[in-house]
């Protein structure tokens, strides 16, 4: 990581680094950045590019314990400072920053900053490795590394909301340097990555991933005592500092090196070639949600979150969702990708029992007793299936433990269907999606996904109709995207609906959906219906969350509902409204705003054909 960095920016183009400290450079002479305030905002701004900003991230990042008054004035004067550095217009003379309901969005094409270019090279080197071209893997990983100049944005890391984009560009880097070294291990060239991953050992003594290459560069390289010490010391380091012993996966490195001298490579366990398949109603190609599946990518490809929630209403695209993201992680989980559903096809939930059944056949765990249900089981009973169960949900502990793997909790009625799933050590990555939010899960990382903008959901249905079908009355297709209520099974249902009807104008679908009550009469194709898919998440709100959100529905017609509002509808005093509201947030039906803000001043949601269907339901 001490070679001279690439640099690909265009002549004329200001080059960005974030990949060391934050640098700007114009055909080679570096651009001054102006005051730290000034630098924090365009750090935060390229840690995320071509993806808005939230006003309030930029508030924290640079104000973050007592911001002034002037601080969003002082924040456009900042933020003009980027736009001067970066020139009037990009690509197609569109501005390069600018500012919408989601806040700051900086244009910036991967030839003009360091960690796109990274990321690029990166993903194109992992390629080349599932292909089997292992010298064009090193090539490309090497030279994505060579833009590592040090500690990411190591200049900046005072402010907290930095220095955390800062730790995950990190995570990401060190990851590719694993994929390198491991890279090289197998080309038959050791020695080129021992000093290197000596290095970072010191700095990620813990990282067991990097100590394994560690171990293995040294041994094949013909230095077995030293790769045997570097396990006894990471043993030592963990039993001190966790009370805990390395993984099995290291143990079985360091038995294969003890016993067959230079034969042994990096943890390889026996792999599970699940390929999770897209579920019916997943007709079309994926499309949309760049924001969302960029995130998934980066938090479960470094490796440092292990669980994700993705939530949202049901036909939101929460499976496509975690289906493309499993398939674009293939690298990143050698020991394969689980998927399992959740519920039975009438959306019932299935018991633990089933589960656990599943996922042992799927990765061959089995347990020390009878499956459940089983008439053999030693016990009998139902004594003897919960001894059953017990002994698969330890053999799938016990397999979670030994194995790097991406599971995918497909559809999660409640919390308590996936807390005994969860991995309690290894390195298995769980991705659970979830139409409620699953607030009683922690840690866990979140991510919530809003109705697909315009532009995509355009995208989405002219797949299904043809672009020139779209084009000839966009007017018309914009109507039918938003009486969808931006919901993706909708969209998908009136693509495939009018791919059939190709005589039906646009704008007479359109109409047919603008009516209230014929809307979820027109959006069925098939067998796949999306009253049958609202019906399902009905059925798993309480009683009285269905009463409220019949009430609700009606308010929300005109776009949106204060609480003062609700709890005029509800007849009830405030405190229960809140309550009532945040009920309907927690299992989905009701949507808030992104940002932080008060509980009167939020402006609620219930979305379109939901709303609908409620008012079907409770007849208000």
């Amino acid at each position: 990581m001490t070679r001279p960095p690439v640099r690909t920016a265009p002549a004329g183009a200001v080059y960005f680094s974030l990949l060391g400290p934050l640098t700007a450079r114009l055909d080679g002479h570096e651009l001054p950045l102006g005051p730290r305030k000034q630098r924090l905002v365009l750090a935060t701004l390229l840690s995320r590019p071509n993806t808005p900003v939230p006003v309030e991230v930029l508030t924290d990042a640079v104000w973050p314990d007592d911001p002034p008054r002037t601080a969003r004035k002082n924040l456009q004067v900042y933020v003009s400072a980027a736009r001067t550095l970066l020139g009037p217009a990009g690509h197609e003379g569109r501005d390069r920053v600018v500012h919408g309901c989601g806040g700051y969005l900086l244009r910036i094409a991967e030839g003009e900053l360091d960690t796109l270019r990274f990321g690029s090279l990166a993903r194109a080197g992992r390629a080349a490795a599932g292909r089997g071209d292992l010298a064009g893997a090193a090539r490309l990983l090497r030279e994505a590394l060579d833009l590592w100049e040090g500690p990411p944005l190591n200049d900046l890391r005072d402010s907290a909301g930095v220095a955390e984009e800062a730790g995950r560009l990190e995570a990401r880097c060190l990851t590719v340097y694993e994929d390198w070294a491991e890279t090289e291990i197998e080309l038959g060239r050791p020695a080129v990555a021992v000093d290197g991953l000596r290095d970072l050992v010191e700095r990620h003594p813990l990282r067991e991933r990097l100590r394994a290459a560690w171990m293995n560069s040294l041994h094949q390289s013909g230095r077995q005592a030293e790769a045997l010490a570097v396990y006894d010391d990471y043993r030592q380091l963990m039993a001190r500092e966790l009370g805990l012993e390395p993984s099995p996966a290291m143990a079985a490195l360091y038995r294969s090196m003890l016993g067959r001298g230079r034969e042994a490579r990096r943890p390889a366990p026996a792999r599970v070639a699940v390929s999770p398949a897209a579920p019916p109603s997943c007709t079309a190609a994926f499309t949309g949600r760049p924001g969302e599946l960029r995130e998934l990518l980066e938090v479960l490809g470094c490796g440092e979150e292990r669980v994700v929630v993705v939530s949202g209403p049901a036909g939101a695209g929460k499976s496509a969702l975690a289906l493309r993201a499993a398939h674009l992680l293939a690298d990143r989980f050698p020991d394969g990708r689980v998927r399992v559903r959740m519920r039975r096809e009438d959306g019932t939930a299935r018991s633990r029992a089933e589960i656990l059944a599943e996922l042992g056949r799927l990765c061959g765990v089995a347990g020390n007793a009878a499956s459940p249900g089983n008439a053999a089981s030693p016990e009998g009973g139902a004594g003897g299936d919960r001894a059953a169960t017990a002994a698969l949900a330890d053999a799938w502990q016990v397999w979670q433990a030994g194995h790097r793997a991406l599971v995918v909790l497909d559809d999660v009625p409640d919390e308590a269907s996936v807390r005994g799933l969860l991995s309690r050590s290894g390195k298995c990555s769980v991705l659970i999606t979830a139409r409620g939010q699953l607030a009683g899960l922690a840690p866990v990382h979140r991510i919530a996904l809003p109705a697909l903008a315009d532009g995509e959901a355009l995208e989405l249905l002219g797949k299904l109709i043809g672009a020139g079908r779209l084009r000839a009355d966009p007017g018309a297709a914009l109507r039918i995207v938003r009486a969808c209520g931006g919901l993706p099974l909708a969209v998908e249902v009136s693509g495939m609906r009018l791919a059939v009807l190709r005589h039906l104008p646009l704008a007479e679908y359109a109409d047919r959906l603008d009516d209230p009550s014929a809307a979820l009469d027109e959006l069925v194709a098939g067998d796949v219906s999306v009253r049958h898919r609202i019906a399902s998440g009905w059925q798993d709100l309480a009683d009285g969350d269905r009463w409220v959100l019949g009430r609700l529905a009606g308010l929300a017609e005109g776009g949106g509902f204060t609480l003062d509002r609700a709890a005029e509808a509800l007849g009830c005093g405030e405190r229960v409204a809140i309550r009532a509201v945040e009920s309907l947030i927690d299992a989905g039906a009701v949507t808030s705003p992104a940002g932080e803000v008060t509980a009167h001043a939020a402006l609620y949601e219930v979305p379109r054909l939901l709303g609908l269907y409620a008012h079907e339901r409770e007849g208000v």
